[in-house]
């Protein structure tokens, strides 16, 4: 009779501890398919270093410091960029302005990135991707054009009649949120040359190391606080990267032109 009720003790128990490990695994599914939603909403990783883009641009404008109120100007890429741009000058007392760089994509495969261009003709293609997709010339010449085309577009909507600031003979801090392949910065290093700026650093808070080592290259500085091996996309390292909106983008600039204006008569 003991031995009856051992065994059933035994199996109530080993009934037990499947339903407990059950509802763990279940748990942790569910916790591991939350975590998915929330990455891909910008609302959390585990190893974030940044608590938002603004946060991003007080750590990043500390390494900048040497540029503060001197004959220099802060260039963001949108749309990211521009929060963290905006926070970069106003800790140096530098005028903000943007520029565009578009993702130019393989055809039937949009989203993979062949290269960037800006709205006057700076680009950066991938030779080796494109070769091994066997893309045409053709191809490649009306994709730049549309791309061009687009970021003329956007750059008059986000200035909203307000003209590029000079940047020639002047500092140049060309931001971003972060470098994962690096293509959109380099197109923009490479436009902003165009305009001949005194000195053109790219300052970003996070990257790659290979996207920065590949920078180097263009510009004549490449200042990232959180410069990593393992690298797999920027926003893992926020914990929050919501998605920036283009009227965002135009309050920020807006805002931002409008205290510039009311601080230089007083400082005349």
């Amino acid at each position: 009779m003991k031995r009856v009720q051992r065994k059933e003790e035994r199996r109530r128990q080993s009934a037990a501890r499947r339903t407990a490990n059950g509802a763990t695994l279940e748990r942790t599914v569910e916790r591991t398919a939350q975590a998915e939603q929330e990455i891909e909403r910008g609302l959390a990783y585990p190893s974030a270093l940044f608590r938002d883009r603004t946060h991003a641009g007080a750590v990043l404008a500390a390494h900048l410091m040497a540029y503060r109120q001197a004959d220099a100007i802060v260039l963001g890429i949108p749309r990211g960029g521009v929060v963290v741009a905006a926070e970069v000058a106003c800790r140096l007392d530098l005028d903000l302005d943007v520029v565009v760089a578009r993702k130019v994509g393989a055809p039937f495969q949009p989203e993979l990135a062949i290269g960037a261009v800006t709205s006057n003709g700076g680009k950066f293609l991938d030779e080796e991707e494109i070769a091994g997709l066997g893309i045409t010339s053709h191809y490649q010449e009306e994709a730049i054009a549309a791309q061009m085309a687009e970021a003329r577009r956007r750059e008059e909507r986000f200035r909203r009649g307000r003209p590029p600031l000079r940047l020639a003979g002047r500092n140049t801090l060309l931001v971003d949120d972060g470098l994962a392949t690096g293509a959109t910065m380099r197109a923009a290093v490479r436009s902003v040359r165009l305009a001949g700026p005194a000195r053109l650093v790219v300052a970003v808070p996070v990257g790659s190391r290979q996207a920065c080592t590949a920078l180097r290259s263009e510009a004549d500085e490449v200042v990232c606080p959180n410069e990593l091996k393992a690298f797999w996309a920027v926003g893992l390292h926020y914990e929050n990267f919501q998605q920036v909106e283009d009227d965002e983008v135009v309050r920020i600039l807006e805002d931002y032109a409008s205290v510039r204006r009311r601080a230089k008569p007083q400082a005349a």
